[in-house]
């Protein structure tokens, strides 16, 4: 991979910000939701500062070359697999639990190429998904009241006072897995992991048993064969398809930790957010005149923002317009959320608010947070059924509208949890608690997760 060396940092923002409005550190005017109150400023500052200076995470070559993948799958030539954990943790940066994120992203994105018939681009929430928005400032267990856990990042998971007290050395605790993280995607890249002719190297041993794996290792036979002859006939090798890539995401919740590496490209005559290749915003934080609007309108990265029930439709045709005011193909994923009761009724007119914008966008289904649900023990979980019933509804509604689902948002992982009832197995509430492991949001098992690829590639009904 190359690096950037032209760049300045935002330590010396008077020196370097070219003659506009926006800088790395503009978004701090402006009202900043789900931030953490951190107690000594002087400290935060100093991380900060420390941060800016530290080599970026990505670079502008890979952050443009997804980019033009995104245009690519908004005019309808490829597809967008985004998966991977609701929040990553510090203690689960280990060589295992990535090698299963990335065996997971392989096996369900060779899945959707053999059905699609056309790329499939991957992109992890790894690396970086450190933080998580809260419905609440505070928690209370047993009449005792804390300010709420908001991720690795931020405090930590223990119910203590000192637990929850944001520090902002867990902000360069953060830099540092997510850097490791992929840092060790990339050797095991280049070392020819997700080379096609070495299909093995995905298998995941807890799920040989299963209806998912033998279906699958069919399609990798398929493949493989298909690939051999192709290269014997021709006398040479297809590299492009021997490869794949893998881009991180993560949701740029944590403003402070988002502007430390952000940098001003004179080659580029851009800005860029190198801690991530795709940020994007959550519903939570998407308010117009918002400080993650702000941050988020002045970097060059592509770009996605999370849309659902009551954004009204001046709202999304706002955020199109500030966020993509050159209408630049690749740069704004729209993320839809709706839930299956809810998708039919209100994803039409939100088809038709952004298409009177004029501008290009990706429209990918998120058919996981609209669905969350709570059992009768207060568990929360996410029904198969309905995951499935959302996903096909978007599929038939952007086929009725003449519009293109070009990517699918997916939290899941490659563990053996039980957080998502339904699926192959026929998981039930009772199952819950036999291995649930998330701190935050349910995620969908390897099984399942096969499974939605296979629907997706129109294999299952």
């Amino acid at each position: 991979m190359h690096g950037d060396a032209s760049w300045h940092s935002p330590r010396n923002l008077s020196r370097s910000i070219p003659k506009t409005e926006w800088h790395p550190a503009s978004w701090q005017s402006f009202e900043a939701s789900q931030q953490a109150s951190y107690p000594d400023k002087a400290a935060l500052d100093r991380v900060i500062a420390d941060l800016s200076r530290l080599p970026p995470i990505t670079n502008s070559w890979e952050v443009d070359a997804l980019k033009e993948y995104v245009a690519q799958a908004q005019r309808g030539e490829a597809f967008i697999l985004q998966g991977g954990d609701c929040a990553e943790t510090f203690d689960e940066c280990t060589s295992e639990n990535i090698v299963d994120k990335l065996k997971i992203l392989l096996q369900m994105s060779l899945v959707m190429i053999y059905g699609l018939k056309k790329p499939v681009i991957r992109v992890g929430r790894m690396a970086g998904q450190y933080a998580k928005p809260r419905s609440a400032d505070t928690e209370t267990r047993d009449g005792k009241t804390l300010p709420s856990f908001r991720g690795d990042l931020v405090n930590r998971s223990g119910f203590t006072p000192d637990d929850r007290i944001p520090d902002p050395q867990m902000i360069l605790r953060g830099y540092e897995r997510a850097a490791l993280t992929l840092n060790f995607v990339r050797s095991l890249i280049d070392g020819g992991f997700s080379d096609l002719h070495h299909p093995e190297y995905w298998d995941l041993g807890w799920v040989g048993h299963s209806s998912a794996a033998s279906e699958y290792h069919a399609i990798v036979s398929s493949i493989s064969d298909s690939l051999d002859f192709l290269e014997t006939v021709s006398g040479r090798q297809f590299h492009r398809t021997q490869r794949a890539e893998i881009y991180a995401a993560h949701e740029g919740l944590h403003l402070h930790y988002e502007q430390a590496q952000t940098r001003f490209l004179d080659r580029r005559e851009r800005w860029y957010n190198l801690t991530t290749h795709f940020p994007w915003i959550g519903m939570r934080t998407a308010q117009i005149g918002g400080a993650h609007i702000e941050y988020f309108r002045g970097i060059a990265n592509p770009i996605g923002v999370k849309v659902g029930q009551g954004m009204t439709r001046e709202w999304v045709q706002e955020l199109v317009r500030v966020l993509n005011p050159n209408n630049e193909p690749g740069r704004l994923t729209l993320i839809h959320r709706f839930g299956a009761k809810a998708i039919e009724e209100h994803l039409p007119g939100l088809i038709s608010a952004v298409r009177e914008t004029g501008s290009p966008v990706l429209w990918v289904c998120d058919p996981m947070h609209g669905n969350t649900e709570s059992t009768a023990d207060g568990t929360k979980t996410r029904r198969f059924d309905k995951i499935i019933s959302e996903l096909e509804s978007a599929f038939k509604v952007h086929e009725s509208m003449g519009s293109y689902l070009g990517g699918v948002h997916l939290e899941l992982t490659g563990e053996n949890v039980t957080e998502c009832t339904g699926g192959a197995r026929g998981l039930t509430d009772g199952d819950l608690a036999r291995a649930y492991k998330s701190t935050v949001d349910p995620r969908l098992n390897y099984e399942q997760a096969m499974e939605v690829a296979m629907r997706i590639a129109g294999l299952k009904r």
